[in-house]
């Protein structure tokens, strides 16, 4: 079958959603199926990537505040999907392609929403009242979740919104990790050693350095670590509109900004060679880059508001309260076990989440 996947903030250089797409696109063409991506880009271009998926860059403005996202207009998506002729829909995208699903009821296309956020959480980011942005994304959710044959959530977390309102129409479906490309085996005790600078344990921070991502809260515990007498490090890859921001909040602090890393290899190989990585997002939904460190072998401390409080067990990371000098007192609680036990027991973790498994999952929602 012909399968179509849409999706608005479509990194162009990575991201978890981009990801996510890629894996999941390559793993429906070696299932033999013909699949073409839409997304938003500088201009219009068609092309065919390595794993065998064809896709569409459509113009797209700018979103400001957004560090370079993009979102396509829904009529060129529309007028696009009436060329393409899918078979399946499957959309990433619950705001600026919401109508997507009515588009595919109307031409008799099966069609399923992933959601890769959770609206109420959304909403509180911008200082909605809780109570508020409850009801209001009830009402959302209720009617979105009417326009598709299927919502796929990826975690308990992100599908208690959609609980909440008794929708009939969910699955959850875990998302995957690279196994092969993030492991211990690319550990580099060189570039450790560089990167440390004499510190006994190195931390890094893995992302967009953006608002919702809480990246302050890295900086923040080791500012907690240090002043309690620790001698760590903290390594931050990413790139995004917070970082002149996080650069003066760690001004005197033993923290080192890399800046966008392009190589996906240098970003497995400062995973593998760090101590402990750390996740402090609280609105996260699934959270792929904790997932490749824990892959890694390097424990992670998550913020216990998020989802990846289903993910992190105790030996392999830890899930805290919002406050810094929680996941201080997590990390050091981390590194005081023995390495290769917590390493071991990460890896070990990482391993139960599958792309084929989640490929499977996916075509599972998409045909039932």
């Amino acid at each position: 079958m012909h399968i179509v996947q849409l999706a608005n903030f479509y990194g162009p250089k990575s991201g978890g959603l981009r990801t996510a797409l890629h894996h999941l696109g390559a793993g429906y063409v070696a299932s033999g199926h013909e699949v073409t991506l839409v997304v938003p880009g500088t201009r219009y271009a068609e092309e065919e990537l390595p794993s065998g998926v064809r896709r569409f860059s459509l113009p797209a403005p700018r979103i400001p505040g957004t560090g370079g996202y993009r979102a396509v207009d829904p009529y060129r998506v529309r007028t696009l999907l009436r060329v393409l002729r899918p078979d399946r829909l499957e959309v990433s995208d619950r705001l600026t392609l919401r109508g997507m699903g009515t588009w595919a009821r109307r031409h008799d296309v099966p069609s399923m929403v992933i959601s890769h956020e959770r609206l109420d959480r959304l909403l509180e980011q911008f200082l909605v009242p809780r109570p508020l942005a409850r009801r209001t994304a009830d009402l959302a959710n209720r009617r979105m979740a009417g326009h598709y044959d299927k919502v796929v959530c990826t975690t308990l977390f992100a599908r208690e919104e959609f609980d909440r309102i008794s929708a009939p129409n969910v699955q959850q479906v875990p998302l995957g990790v690279d196994l092969a490309a993030f492991a211990p085996r690319m550990r580099d005790d060189g570039w450790r050693h560089s990167l440390a600078t004499g510190a006994d344990a190195l931390i890094v921070h893995c992302g967009r350095l953006s608002p919702e991502k809480h990246v302050e809260r890295s900086v923040d515990t080791i500012a907690e670590l240090t002043e309690s007498g620790g001698n760590v490090r903290l390594v931050i890859a990413g790139d995004g509109p917070r970082r002149r921001a996080l650069e003066r909040r760690a001004r005197g602090l033993p923290v080192t900004f890399l800046g966008y890393l392009s190589n996906r290899t240098d970003v497995a190989r400062l995973l593998a060679s760090a101590d402990i990585s750390l996740a402090p997002g609280p609105h996260e939904t699934f959270g792929l880059a904790a997932l490749e460190a824990l892959a890694s072998g390097t424990p992670v401390v998550v913020s216990e508001s998020s989802a990846l409080r289903e993910i992190v067990r105790p030996g392999c990371g830890a899930a805290v309260a919002d406050l810094p000098l929680a996941f201080a007192s997590a990390v050091s609680g981390l590194l005081e076990s023995p390495e290769d036990i917590r390493r071991a027991a990460a890896r070990a973790r990482a391993e139960e989440f599958t792309w084929p498994a989640s490929v499977r999952g996916m075509l599972s929602a998409m045909q039932g």
